[in-house]
């Protein structure tokens, strides 16, 4: 177990997915179906590129259960999307990893899995959080709520699914299905809605694909590398990246009641993931 490389690993997806973040957040003029068409085409050349040089099938073994995750994974990504052109990114990024919380939640009714009383304790502590966010900063839009929280319902869904295909899958066979069904999904619902972008408009759009790529890759790695309860509360790093990087660009403002409700959202999610690695060992 390497802790040092994995922690590096981690930082580095953070950042890349922070960037890709803030590339969504700038393409305003944009709707979100073409940046979802144009995010997944960006990184199915790397998935193609990488199941052809490994001589890996394309076609899984779960098929229905890969396209059902994949569906509901793209249908995730567009709400988020969506969600950022009216919320600050750090606010919907942190809003967007409550999707655990919704994935214990369908745990319990669909695998039949329990939760320990502690587990609820940490989980009321994030929707505390949501709460203040929403009743308490006045600059909380109420439409972006709506999209971003039910973007992470869907993610928590898309977390029992993966836990179904398990270990039959290759992981980037998952990750292919899942960029080639949202490329599908944003184009055909691109459709109508087209704007055509402009200038650097293209760049950026292409650019979505290559940091949503190594963000996954990175973040794999990590999780390879070191133990789950050491990284996983590394992933919001990317939170701390994302409201620098909206406030360095954007000049977005965060309010006491923000950075609240985003730290209580953090803490519970964190606490969690101590608490769960505490009772493997």
């Amino acid at each position: 177990m390497d802790v040092r490389n994995a922690i590096k690993f981690m930082i580095i997806s953070a950042l890349a997915f922070a960037c890709m973040n803030i590339i969504v957040k700038h393409l305003e003029n944009v709707n979100s179906y073409q940046i979802v068409f144009f995010r997944s085409l960006g990184s199915l050349f790397f998935t193609f590129g990488y199941l052809i040089k490994n001589k890996i099938p394309f076609i899984g073994n779960k098929n229905k259960l890969l396209i059902l995750r994949s569906l509901v994974g793209a249908a995730s990504m567009v709400f988020f999307f969506m969600s950022l052109k009216y919320l600050s990114v750090g606010t919907a990024v942190s809003l967007r990893y409550i999707a655990p919380i919704f994935a214990a939640i369908f745990a319990v009714f669909i695998l039949k899995e329990k939760i320990k009383p502690f587990q609820w304790v940490f989980f009321i502590v994030s929707f505390i959080g949501v709460l203040v966010l929403k009743g308490l900063d006045t600059q909380i839009d109420t439409l972006g709520l709506i999209y971003v929280l039910i973007a992470a319902i869907l993610s928590g869904l898309v977390y029992i699914m993966i836990n179904q295909i398990g270990q039959t899958e290759h992981p980037v066979v998952v990750v292919n299905y899942f960029m080639f069904t949202a490329m599908v999904l944003g184009a055909v619902l691109s459709i109508g809605n087209w704007v055509t972008p402009k200038g650097m408009e293209w760049p950026l759009l292409l650019g979505l694909g290559v940091f949503g790529y190594f963000g996954q890759i990175y973040m794999t790695k990590a999780f390879q590398t070191a133990s789950t309860n050491i990284i996983a509360p590394l992933k919001y790093v990317e939170v701390v990246f994302s409201m620098l990087l909206g406030v360095a660009l954007f000049n977005e403002v965060y309010t006491f009641w923000s950075i609240l409700g985003i730290l209580l959202i953090i803490t519970g999610l964190i606490l969690n993931v101590w608490y769960k690695g505490r009772l493997k060992q």
